[in-house]
């Protein structure tokens, strides 16, 4: 099955397709994101990266007189809460075509129009307040599920949306920088072979047992993942997934300086590009106790064997290993000045009630990179 009717309503119809066709990715390609008045960017490697995701990624598609005019991904996959694994769908895009408006007519079918699309509009929402309730997951309904996304504080329109599916609003995280105009080798950082890898997982997975959200499916994409050691032991870690998009917009003073400042300076050009901003996605770290401030020689090392200047990584903001970056002083000119507003973890919850429930609010959560690169 690649695509499948579930909804039909008066000239609208939504579609669930199990691989994205070129209309999804085209509209996917062609759809800024972000907010208004907030960052706003473009990504320029979405057919690669729905093919990374594989079977796992599937599309809720709406259609508008038989023409795409909105679509959204659905990433299923099983997270680790506090220690508990639960059957959990990941939305990961979404883009709705202008023309998904009611049209410029007046009197009474202008009211008909938007009375319909209104009332589409309403049974569309009510398809994601639950996660059982979802076609996709239909084959596990009975066992305790989750549904979460990220969301931008400034964005009132997708916050506005979210909140009418009924999704509870969890936790806030940063989105943390680190640069280098020159990065240098380290010779305690290596890239890790396949074989270790096993073990490798066994220490992010109790690296993490205290977080939620918390999933290894991509920790080590296309076998990116570099440690530092000492004495033979892996002291830190992190996979690193080459990623680039178009900036069209960056708020704020520090935002102007940028877009205008930095692309016409011959150094700090190589920090930041809007036309094609090229960095690396820093994702499951990895740190022993005690070794935090070792973090940013890593991070350097890695840049310097892929060739990559800046670096940036999503994290909780309530978490140690955030406050233990945002006190280091090594992160580099990027990260100073860099001025980014929260990100917002939204979730909505079938079968996971009570004291499991509250782990979600009082526990960090983790924030896949991979689902930013």
């Amino acid at each position: 099955m690649e695509q499948e009717s579930i909804l039909d309503y008066k000239r609208l119809e939504v579609k669930l397709m199990s691989k994205a066709d070129n209309d999804i990715v085209s509209l996917l390609e062609n759809t800024i994101l972000g907010s208004e008045g907030g960052l706003q960017y473009s990504m320029q490697n979405i057919g690669e990266r729905i093919i990374n995701y594989g079977a796992g990624l599937s599309f809720i598609a709406l259609f508008k007189k038989g023409k795409m005019a909105g679509v959204i991904g659905l990433c299923r996959r099983k997270t680790l809460n506090s220690g508990i694994e639960y059957e959990s769908t990941y939305l990961r895009y979404l883009a709705v075509r202008s023309a998904f408006q009611t049209p410029s007519v007046s009197g009474h079918r202008s009211e008909r129009l938007s009375h319909v699309e209104e009332s589409f509009k309403h049974k569309l929402i009510s398809m994601f307040r639950q996660p059982a309730t979802l076609p996709t997951v239909s084959d596990s309904a009975a066992k305790p599920q989750l549904m979460y996304a990220y969301v931008e504080s400034r964005n009132e329109r997708s916050k506005n949306l979210i909140h009418q599916a009924g999704y509870e609003y969890i936790r806030s995280f940063l989105t943390v920088a680190f640069s280098r105009f020159n990065p240098v080798a380290d010779s305690r950082v290596t890239k890790l072979a396949p074989e270790e890898e096993p073990a490798m997982a066994a220490l992010l997975t109790d690296y993490y047992r205290d977080y939620c959200f918390y999933s290894d499916e991509f920790s080590f994409f296309n076998h990116g993942y570099y440690v530092m050691k000492e004495n033979n032991e892996i002291i830190a870690g992190v996979c690193a997934i080459p990623t680039s998009y178009m900036v069209v917009n960056v708020p704020g003073v520090w935002g102007w300086v940028m877009m205008n400042i930095l692309p016409k300076t011959p150094w700090l050009r190589r920090l930041f590009r809007p036309g094609e901003f090229r960095y690396l996605v820093l994702s499951s770290i990895y740190c022993r106790k005690g070794s935090e401030h070792l973090l940013p020689d890593l991070f350097e090392a890695v840049c310097a064997a892929k060739r990559y200047n800046t670096a940036l990584t999503w994290l909780d903001d309530h978490s140690d290993l955030f406050e233990s970056m945002r006190t280091n002083r090594r992160m580099g000119v990027l990260n100073r000045i860099l001025n980014a507003r929260p990100g917002l973890v939204y979730a909505s919850f079938s079968g996971i009630e009570g004291e499991a429930k509250e782990k979600f609010y009082e526990c960090p959560a983790y924030i896949s990179g991979f689902d930013f690169s």
